[in-house]
Parts: C-alpha cells; structure tokens; sequence
C-alpha cells in the first residue's frame, strides 16, 4: 500500500504526511502540523474559507464574534478537534454551557464547498480554526498564519464541557488553573480575553454583578463597575429581562477588532466578572496596561496566542477522521 495513505473507515480515504520517526520517539503532536499541509491536496483551501466567512460576515456582523467563541470552546474542552460542532442528544454542543453559541452554518457552508474541490480532505477542525482566524482579520484584526492537519474527534460528550470550560464569574486563580491545565499562561488568558472587543453578551452573563433592589431596579453590586456605564447596562438589561436581549462586549469599538477591551478595563468597563478581575490582580494589571497602551503589541501578542490556543490537543496521523458532515461524529 502506498505509504502516503492511511486507511480509514470505508467512506474515506486520505493524504496525509509521511513521517520518518526514529525508534521509542515521537514528536510533540502540535509538530505534525504545518502551514503548508494542504498545499498539494487543496491548495485553495484557505481562499475558500475564507471567502465563506466573508459571505456570511456580509450578510450577518454578528458572526466573527461567533467564530471565535466557537472555536475557543471547541479546543478548550478536549482540544481543537471540531467536537463542538456535532448535533445530537449527550454531545458539546447540546451542553447548557453551550446553548448560545453559533456559526455553526458558516463552517458547515465551507464544508460543502471543499468536499466539493477537495473531497475527503480538510478536517471540520481545520476550518473552524481557519474560520475564526480569518474573522479576526475581517474585524480589523491581524493576519495570523495557522498550522494546519488537525483530525476530527469521533466523540463528543456534554460531560466533558463543565470540568474545561471557563465560567464568566471564574477569579483569575481559576481562570490562571483553567488556562494552564491546557498549556497557556497568564499572559495567554489576557491577550486571548481580547477576543471579547468584538461581540456581545446576554444579560444572563453578567447579572450577578447586580443587585435587584425593592422597587424593582437593578444597582451593581459592588465598584468594579464605572457608574455611568453601570446605569447603562441596568437599564439595557432590567429584572427580568428577555433571554435574547444582549449588549456589546466593548462599548466603544464593538465591530472592531481592536485594543479598546483593555481600555475599557482600565475605565472600570469590562461587561463580564472575568473580565473585571484581570485589572484587579496585579499579576494581570500590568499586561492590560501594556496591550492598552499599543495595538501592534496586541495584534503581535494575539497572533502568537492564537495558534496556542488553536494547537490545543490537536488530533494528528492516524487519530480522529476526517468527516464528511461536521454536525456528524460518524461522518
């Protein structure tokens, strides 16, 4: 047999890389991914995604926003292996945790596109990945070059998501435990909080920072929260507020992709408790400070977190599949 081919289930088969390893060593799974791995196989595959990201970004402001919580909760619960994406009873997806996540048509889109031109070839993880990258780039944000080669999971478990997932009213101890138990530092958790300058939260997110007093009205609960901009949100956001009532994350530049967030830190307007202790810890304070200070540290600083982030317990070689249908563990 060809030694380029690698035998999967019956409905597939593809390419992959040939590797030469030495004897009782193997290499660190992130380092079978390359920049370069679709070159032969579907050399296009970028163009394509991202003119599908682009369609829908046309058509729906909301989704870069979307793209990029979807594919951080892909890859923190067991690693970027598109498992988020599957639909059914029991899976990531169908967690509470989950339930407001979207875009998924979008990666779904792209899919369908390259099982056309390259059928049988490009993981749903890998266009997840490539689909949130180029949502940043769209929004104003940096051009990040991203290893490619992830394999999709065949499980998907609604159990898996609570014991990784990060919670909006995590301290940064917590949210530091989370981060490191999946390879990423301090200075990782703020740089990739950024994401939240685009985008918006329910009301649900942050109510637990107010206080519903007699007569009805909401006041924060404690000052971590500039006045002003606290008013704006009781009042965006009242007692019993619909489910589907949202508010930007960033007030200022919300469509941009930008270093506003740490601004609004700083000016005690950050939306969410996890986003407000970064500027009370002083092991955070000072990184917030200095990605305030310069966008270009911050673009710089992002992109490297970025492929961190997106290189999470990727699935290489002879693991996982490649799926014919994301919304499907079985392809």
């Amino acid at each position: 047999m060809d030694p380029k081919l690698v035998r999967l289930p019956t409905f597939i088969l593809v390419s992959t890389f040939t590797l030469l390893l030495l004897p009782f060593f193997s290499p660190p799974v992130a380092s079978q991914l390359s920049s370069g791995f679709y070159s032969s196989s579907c050399p296009d595959v970028e163009l394509l995604v991202k003119n599908t990201v682009r369609s829908a970004y046309e058509l729906d402001s909301t989704i870069p926003a979307k793209l990029l919580r979807l594919v951080f909760h892909d890859c923190i619960v067991q690693g970027c292996d598109g498992s988020v994406l599957v639909e059914g009873n029991g899976t990531e997806r169908s967690d509470p945790a989950n339930k407001s996540l979207g875009g998924f048509y979008v990666v779904e889109s792209a899919k369908r596109l390259l099982e056309f031109w390259c059928p049988g070839t490009v993981s749903c993880a890998d266009i997840l990945v490539l689909a949130a990258r180029d949502a940043v780039e769209l929004t104003g944000g940096p051009s990040v070059v991203v290893p490619l080669g992830r394999r999709d999971g065949a499980v998907s478990s609604a159990a898996s998501v609570r014991p990784n997932m990060v919670d909006t009213t995590f301290t940064v101890d917590q949210l530091a435990q989370r981060f490191s138990s999946k390879g990423l530092s301090m200075d990782d958790l703020v740089i990739l909080s950024g994401a939240h300058t685009i985008g918006s939260a329910h009301c649900t997110a942050f109510s637990d920072r107010f206080n519903q007093l007699s007569d009805g009205t909401m006041a924060p609960a404690d000052g971590s929260l500039d006045k002003n901009y606290a008013m704006q949100l009781a009042s965006k956001c009242p007692a019993g507020a619909s489910d589907s009532v949202t508010t930007s994350n960033d007030p200022v530049t919300p469509s941009l992709f930008d270093n506003q967030y740490y601004g609004n830190l700083l000016a005690k307007k950050g939306l969410l408790q996890s986003d407000s202790v970064l500027v009370a810890d002083a092991r955070t304070k000072s990184t917030v400070e200095a990605l305030s200070r310069s966008q270009d540290a911050f673009f710089a600083s992002w992109a490297k977190s970025f492929v961190k982030l997106s290189t999470i317990g990727v699935k290489t070689g002879n693991e996982g599949a490649i799926r014919f249908l994301c919304a499907s563990a079985t392809g």
